[in-house]
């Protein structure tokens, strides 16, 4: 008995896996199909009606650059009288300070060498005089913290000044 439902149940595995089998000739036949359709697609040229010329003007791209805020910019405050030069507006941008006012004068000359309108102030510092070199004077924070932006890449150490 147990031989034979062994033997019954080899019959179904062996049956099993000969069913489960791909055919060859299903491969083949599948592959003539595809090439068959492959072939029977033709492709017609498409007729083309002639058209006007066509100008193309290349896009633009706008720039715009944000408003710059200039509302947390240091501001120092301090007393000045005038040296030389033209009366000072509230905001003044100072490029250099110098305990003698012979070298604040000849950095002075060399602004106005460069196209500015400098001005040499003096300011009482615990007790020191010191001359302040001012290259621009504007009413607003905003413009001579502007300037002081374009200053400062040739003098760094470039600071605003409020006159009170």
């Amino acid at each position: 008995m147990k031989k034979t439902l062994l033997m019954g149940a080899a019959v179904c595995a062996v049956f099993a896996m000969t069913s489960c089998k791909s055919k060859e000739s299903a491969y083949k036949k599948a592959y003539e199909k595809a090439k068959a359709q492959q072939e029977t697609v033709v492709t017609t040229p498409v007729a083309t009606q002639p058209t006007a010329p066509v100008t193309v003007t290349p896009a633009v791209p706008v720039t715009t650059t944000p408003a710059a805020d200039y509302s947390n910019v240091t501001v120092r405050t301090e007393s000045v009288s005038l040296v030389s030069g033209a009366p000072l507006k509230a905001y003044s941008v100072v490029v250099g300070s110098f305990s003698v006012q012979s070298n604040a004068n000849a950095l002075s000359n060399t602004l106005a060498g460069k196209g500015y309108a400098p001005r040499v102030v003096k300011a009482a510092v615990n007790g020191a005089d010191w001359f302040r070199v001012i290259a621009t004077s504007y009413d607003t924070k905003a413009e001579a913290a502007q300037s002081r932006a374009a200053l400062q890449s040739q003098y760094k150490d470039a600071w605003l000044l409020y006159q009170k």
